[in-house]
């Protein structure tokens, strides 16, 4: 019996991009993740956005592909589902904060960064949850 639901696992993967799109933002973190990470708002406007969010949606979808694995349980319910998403996010928070330390980066720029993997495995996780 296949437990995974491949529609949530493309939402809840997709979500990232509603959670970044407003974390990022200039009014939340976006101006200090600019300047901690040395960008200008030229540089970043300058990226190539087809590579930048078509790679996005891709790891996006892989890391809420690799979440529905591991709640491929027929007891997987919405509580679970956000505390799976939580744990996850902690552990790509300390992944994070490990790699940051090692590029001198502040301790600001990691939970900016580590902050924004939580709350975005933990919607994908919720949403992975609910919809059994």
């Amino acid at each position: 019996m296949n437990l995974v639901n491949w529609p949530a696992v493309v939402v809840a993967g997709l979500s990232a991009f509603a959670v970044g799109g407003i974390w990022y933002s200039r009014p939340l973190f976006g101006n200090a993740w600019m300047k901690d990470s040395g960008l200008t708002e030229e540089q970043v406007k300058a990226g190539n956005k087809g590579k930048i969010f078509g790679f996005t949606a891709l790891f996006s979808i892989i890391m809420s592909a690799n979440l529905a694995m591991f709640l491929a349980d027929a007891k997987t319910d919405l509580a679970w589902g956000v505390t799976a998403g939580f744990l996850a996010g902690i552990w790509t928070f300390g992944a994070i904060a490990t790699h940051s330390l090692f590029e001198l980066k502040s301790w600001r720029h990691i939970f900016i960064n580590g902050g924004y993997s939580v709350v975005s495995l933990t919607l994908m996780g919720l949403i992975l949850g609910a919809w059994r």
